[in-house]
């Protein structure tokens, strides 16, 4: 359930509705938006009275929430999002490039990159320190050693780190190096794993599951979303279906569904979608047409020998061409890839 409150509401009107609220035995969430405050009614308490909260004064309706995900809903908060990253706001006009390779392999390796892709126009740093894998035979990453080397590549580019958190033991170490906290496809409905996110108040950014609908995605925002965790962005990563000529199946209706029904920013995942360097940037190129806020680009100095993803990853001259043709499409759909503060 819903409040929503006057345009001329005031303050002790609003906070009269929020200690009635909390009597009842529920928490609140307090949306302000632009041209109206909205309080989100949270949890379980004694039957709601929704006619006694409509008669509180500065109420001007009481609305049933038709989604069963409440605070990552437009409904909660029908302004969209914006989340600080380098400079920019994710989820204004402003695009997001987060580039990097798919693991961190060596200290060489991942501060080579940052300096390639932060020439290119790079909004932040990705790479995996902890990494799951298909295999228990394969690359597993670096672990804290990989942090390491990613916060020595951040002093140096000034870059922002997105990386990979696995475990929920791990989050408050992984916080001590990361500025993006990344929840992987596999563990997206790691229920645990997103209440130690949503608690940690980091922000996040939360891959869909390969076999996972919107509202999956979205209700495991709201795990994230519970603890006051405001700072989440959703990545559409595409879905496995019965196609075999690609990685993944990239989900292009996701994105515009996803900022029709909520305010979080969405960024687009080409490199895990298509699974084929070659089809990276027009599945790039399509994505930013669709709507997204932002893309996360596997880069890799010689992928022909990457520890993993390989296959998919662009050498840094091709994702600097690639940056260069959003550059261009971005202002025909309203967008621009604004340069990055960096040091």
């Amino acid at each position: 359930m819903i409040v929503v409150m006057s345009v001329n509401a005031s303050a002790r009107e609003i906070s009269d509705v929020i200690a009635r609220i909390r009597e009842m035995g529920y928490d609140v969430h307090l949306s302000e938006g632009k041209e109206r405050t909205i309080i989100g009614v949270i949890g379980r308490g004694q039957p709601l009275q929704q006619d006694l909260l409509a008669l509180l004064p500065g109420v001007q309706q009481v609305m049933r929430v038709t989604h069963p995900y409440k605070i990552a809903s437009r409904e909660y908060h029908p302004d969209d999002t914006l989340i600080p990253l380098n400079g920019i706001q994710v989820g204004s006009e402003d695009l997001a490039i987060i580039a990097g390779p798919c693991s961190v392999e060596d200290r060489v390796q991942i501060i080579e990159t940052a300096h390639a892709v932060r020439e290119a126009g790079a909004t932040a740093l990705r790479g995996g320190a902890f990494k799951p894998r298909t295999s228990p035979y394969a690359f597993q990453g670096l672990g804290e050693e990989g942090l390491q080397y990613l916060a020595e590549a951040r002093e140096e580019t000034g870059l922002p780190i997105v990386t990979e958190i696995m475990d929920p033991q791990l989050v408050p170490m992984v916080c001590q190096y990361a500025d993006v906290l990344q929840i992987g496809a596999r563990n997206m409905q790691n229920y645990t794993l997103l209440h130690a996110v949503g608690e940690s108040q980091h922000p996040v950014l939360l891959k869909r599951g390969m076999s996972s609908t919107v509202e999956e995605l979205l209700m495991a925002a709201e795990y994230i979303l519970s603890h006051g965790n405001t700072r989440v962005m959703l990545c559409e990563r595409g879905i496995r279906t019965f196609e075999t000529a690609t990685r993944n199946t990239f989900d292009i209706n996701a994105i515009p569904v996803l900022k029709e029904i909520s305010h979080l920013p969405v960024i687009a995942d080409p490199s895990h979608a298509t699974g084929k360097w070659e089809y990276v940037e027009k599945v790039s190129m399509a994505a930013i047409a669709a709507g997204a806020d932002g893309l996360i680009i596997e880069v890799h100095l010689d992928p022909e020998n990457a520890q993993s993803d390989g296959r998919q990853s662009l050498k840094p001259e091709r994702f600097a061409a690639l940056v260069e043709k959003a550059k261009q499409l971005a202002p025909v759909v309203g967008r621009r890839v604004a340069a990055p503060v960096t040091a």
